[in-house]
């Protein structure tokens, strides 16, 4: 009892101001968690609430353990919720296995009972052998520096009071004490993952390897428990500084500095978490998604990959966003506006409108009259051949980038120019077939300049809908 009640000190698992929600199934070690509360509690002034939760499984076995907790209890005084639920049903309704549905249904009904009756704390039986289990578990299976901690002492409301007992210990203070326990059938079927590390793996380790087994993995646990929470440390420091949220919710920029700056430790911490608060969950997002998003850095910008969720990871000039793939640009084109010349076009897709008119260039003219605004833009009108539109880019567009006639494809040109792939699609381009004669705000095309042999000039203006020169 010292032992439980330094550990609960160590970690600060229980105040004065407490209330304590304890899931008793009746076994072993939920009934030694029962009577550790029980002595506790009433010293610190907690309260105690108890919930058991009756799967509809064993049938006549599971209905005694339920009177069983129902009496112990009722003997101590202790209020108890009880649950009854048909697991079989709802574990093919969740499509999950017995045992994940199992759990899920245990903490919703500890959660529902904590709000109901005001509790602070919820306190579960895992003991030292379960911690040596999760851990062999999540090595055998993949895991990550989380994965190696094994089950925390406290994780946010919940405690786990008994992780510095193992199993024997455990048995002996019942036994020591003439307190009875009920015996779950299941718990030695080996068709259960965890019944197999139980039965057939740890008792291995401890008889051929090391009688202290249990203890130096939970010791192991613990030193990387503490290594684990200084990294989150770092890795929130440094999603504060490199991760960049945007107003669209779930939507991410992860800063090229973090990749140039920072160990690969770190950058992996922080775009877990990236990926886990685009995502709303952290299920099935893996080392190798991670990974994935990682090498991105090292790729050029408009690279993307496609991750769990419908989540999209893109590289950009500033380094990696991360959103939903519904939050994406649309990759249809806008629909194109042709322009009325001489005339006005008005474009509510983009918010303007645009005038054009057409008149002949003089005797006397002079290359100082061309403006040089930047929504006003000249052009050699009798050498364009399709009649010209406003829209946004389509696959194939191009632009000259000199006198000589050289040709750009217009997505070299924004990758050249930097410019965000998300961004590329809701720039307005004025364009003949697939010639683009100008990008409003950023170039116009060399190919359609007025030049000696001009004889008349088109002159495009555009204008926002307030009917102000639009500054694009």
């Amino acid at each position: 009892m010292e032992k439980v009640r330094a550990y609960i000190e160590k970690y600060h698992m229980v105040g004065t101001e407490d209330h304590i929600i304890a899931g008793i199934s009746g076994g072993a070690d939920s009934v030694c968690l029962f009577f550790v509360l029980l002595e506790l509690c009433p010293g610190l002034g907690v309260p105690l609430t108890a919930v058991h939760v009756n799967h509809g499984l064993r049938g006549d076995a599971a209905n005694r353990d339920e009177a069983f907790v129902r009496e112990l209890c009722g003997k101590y005084a202790v209020p108890l919720e009880v649950f009854r639920v048909d697991l079989e049903s709802i574990s093919k309704k969740r499509k999950q296995s017995l045992e994940e549905c199992g759990r899920n249904i245990r903490r919703e009904a500890l959660e529902q009972v904590c709000a109901k009756c005001g509790g602070t704390k919820i306190a579960l039986a895992h003991h030292q052998n379960d911690n040596a289990e999760t851990l062999l578990w999540n090595l055998a299976r993949g895991t990550g520096l989380a994965g190696l901690c094994g089950i925390r002492p406290v994780n946010g409301r919940y405690i786990r009071p008994l992780l510095c007992l193992n199993r024997r210990e455990i048995e002996a203070f019942l036994e020591q004490r003439g307190e009875r326990f009920c015996t779950d059938d299941t718990n030695q079927d080996t068709e259960y993952t965890r019944n197999k590390l139980r039965h057939l793996v740890i008792p291995v380790l401890e008889k051929e390897v090391n009688s202290q087994a249990v203890r130096h993995m939970n010791e192991v646990t613990e030193q990387l428990l503490e290594v684990g929470e200084y990294m989150e440390r770092c890795s929130e420091d440094a999603f504060r500084k490199y991760v960049k949220t945007d107003e669209t919710p779930n939507h991410f920029l992860v800063k090229k500095e973090l990749w140039e700056r920072e160990p690969e430790i770190l950058c992996t911490m922080v775009l877990r978490r990236v990926l886990e608060l685009a995502a709303g969950q952290a299920r099935d997002i893996g080392r190798v998604h991670i990974r994935g998003v990682l090498e991105l850095f090292r790729k050029q910008s408009g690279r993307s990959l496609d991750l769990p969720y419908a989540m999209r990871a893109v590289r950009t000039y500033g380094g990696v966003e991360v959103y939903p793939e519904q939050d994406s640009v649309p990759q249809a084109e806008k629909k194109a506006y042709p322009l009325r010349i001489p005339g006005e076009t008005c474009v509510p897709d983009m918010g303007m409108t645009v005038f054009c008119k057409v008149f002949p260039k003089t005797m006397c003219f002079s290359m100082k009259e061309i403006p040089q605004k930047e929504y006003t833009k000249w052009f050699d009108y009798d050498i364009i051949g399709t009649p010209p539109c406003i829209r946004s880019r389509q696959g194939g567009d191009q632009i000259a980038i000199d006198r000589a006639g050289h040709r750009q494809k217009l997505k070299s040109w924004f990758i050249n120019e930097k410019i965000p792939a998300k961004e590329r699609s809701a720039i307005p381009c004025i364009a003949s077939g697939s010639e683009i004669l100008w990008i409003p705000g950023r170039r116009m095309s060399s190919a359609y300049q007025i030049s000696s042999h001009t004889k008349q000039i088109l002159q495009i203006e555009i204008v926002k809908e307030d009917g102000k020169a639009k500054e694009l």
